[in-house]
C-alpha cells in the first residue's frame, strides 16, 4: 500500500491524470467522426480506382513508425526551416519552437495521431458498410431519398453497432496513451503538459529501479480502465441493443 499512497500523495498526482485524461480523450474525439467520415466518403465513391487509391494515401500512414513521424514532425517544425514554420510565418505566427510550447503538445500529439490512424480505424468501417443490405439503397432510391438522406437514414445505423463497440473498447485504454511517441515529443520545456502515466512510471519506476511503485501505478492504471469499460459497456446495455456482452 505504501506504493499506491506516494503516487496518490505525489504533488504531480493530478497533473499527470489530467494529462493523460486530457490527451486521451482529446485523441478519441478527434479521432472517432474522421474515421467515420472517411469511411462513408469512400463507400460514396462510384469509382473503384478511386476507393483505392484514397484508400491507400489514407491507409499508408499506418506503416510509418513513431519514431520516423516524430522526426518528421520536428523538421516541420523547426523554428529556422521548418516547412510549416514558415507557414505559420506567413500567418502572423512569432516562429518561436513549437515542440518546445507547453499548449502545442496535445495538439501536435492529437492530430498527427488523426493523419496517421484515420485510414486505418475507416477500414473497420468501410466493413460494416459493405454488409448492408444492397437492397435498402435501392428501395431509399425510388422512394427519392438524396444521397445525405440515405447516408442518414441507412449507413450510419449500419455501422452503429461498430460505433457502439469500438468506443467501448476505446474507453477502456483511456488511461493508456502510448508511451513511445509521448516520450520522442517530451522536452524540459512542454513536460508539464506531456507527463502521463506511462511516462511517470518510466521515469520514477524503471529509471531509479523501483519496480514496486511501477507495478503500483500500473495495477492503478488498469483498474480504472477496467471500470471505465465496464461503466460504458453498461451505459451502452441500457441505452441501445448493442454491447461487448
Amino acid at each position: 500500500m505504501k506504493h499506491f499512497i506516494a503516487f496518490f500523495t505525489s504533488p504531480n498526482f493530478w497533473s499527470i491524470i489530467g494529462n493523460t485524461l486530457t490527451i486521451s480523450i482529446y485523441s478519441i474525439l478527434a479521432a472517432f467522426p474522421f474515421a467515420i467520415l472517411l469511411a462513408i466518403g469512400m463507400n460514396e465513391l462510384a469509382s473503384a480506382r478511386a476507393r483505392k487509391t484514397v484508400q491507400f494515401f489514407t491507409y499508408a500512414p499506418y506503416f510509418i513508425s513513431t519514431v520516423v513521424l516524430v522526426s518528421m514532425m520536428m523538421q516541420m517544425f523547426d523554428p529556422r526551416i521548418g516547412i510549416l514554420t514558415k507557414f505559420l510565418k506567413m500567418l502572423g505566427y512569432s516562429g518561436d519552437n513549437v515542440f518546445g510550447s507547453p499548449s502545442a503538445f496535445r495538439h501536435l500529439y492529437v492530430w498527427s495521431g488523426v493523419w496517421q490512424q484515420t485510414g486505418y480505424n475507416a477500414i473497420m468501417y468501410l466493413a460494416a458498410l459493405s454488409a448492408i443490405n444492397i437492397e435498402l439503397y435501392d428501395a431509399a432510391k425510388v422512394d427519392g431519398c438524396s444521397k445525405w438522406q440515405r447516408i442518414w437514414h441507412i449507413d450510419l445505423p449500419g455501422i452503429r453497432p461498430t460505433i457502439i463497440i469500438l468506443l467501448i473498447l476505446n474507453m477502456g485504454y483511456i488511461m493508456s496513451v502510448g508511451f513511445e511517441k509521448v516520450y520522442l515529443m517530451q522536452n524540459p520545456m512542454n513536460l508539464g503538459n506531456s507527463e502521463i502515466i506511462s511516462t511517470y512510471v518510466y521515469r520514477i519506476g524503471l529509471i531509479n529501479s523501483n519496480f514496486s511503485f511501477s507495478t503500483a501505478i500500473g495495477l492503478f492504471n488498469s483498474v480504472i480502465n477496467l471500470v471505465l469499460m465496464l461503466s460504458v459497456n453498461k451505459i451502452a446495455q441500457k441505452v441501445g441493443e448493442t454491447s461487448l456482452w
